[in-house]
């Protein structure tokens, strides 16, 4: 009986982390583009007009893209010590901030500069190699 429960739990289990694992990733798991990708796709949100039609679709989008890109690189001792994660993180935390405090509020021009500034440079980090 119990080596039925643990088979059913087991393939229950593999079902579901094999159907969340393909519906839904942005990231490739290479480090380089992601952090590219997360960069671009960040400064195109943050840069949209407050009263564009897109724009509250690209902050959900850019909220999962946060929490994802967080999620797989803090972990990894040979990433999270680059200064461009830590550049990138910076920023992450930032916007991640504003988002969970302040939903309904444009960003403040000071944090929307600074944020410009932060991605730019961890995108170009990354491409250099740091």
């Amino acid at each position: 009986m119990r080596g039925s429960i643990a088979l059913c739990l087991s393939l229950c289990l593999l079902v579901t982390s094999c159907g969340n694992s393909l519906d839904g990733k942005r990231l490739t798991g290479i480090y380089i583009d992601d952090t590219v990708t997360v960069a671009q796709n960040l400064l195109n949100t943050i840069n949209l007009a407050q009263d564009d039609a897109s724009r509250p679709e690209a902050e959900i989008e850019s909220r999962a893209l946060i929490s994802e890109y967080t999620s797989r690189y803090r972990p990894q001792g040979q990433v999270n010590g680059l200064s461009s994660f830590t550049t990138m993180q910076t920023a992450l935390n930032s916007l991640a901030g504003h988002y969970a405090s302040y939903a309904n509020r444009p960003l403040p021009d000071d944090l929307k500069e600074r944020l410009n500034k932060e991605l730019k440079k961890a995108a170009a980090s990354v491409v250099r190699g740091a």
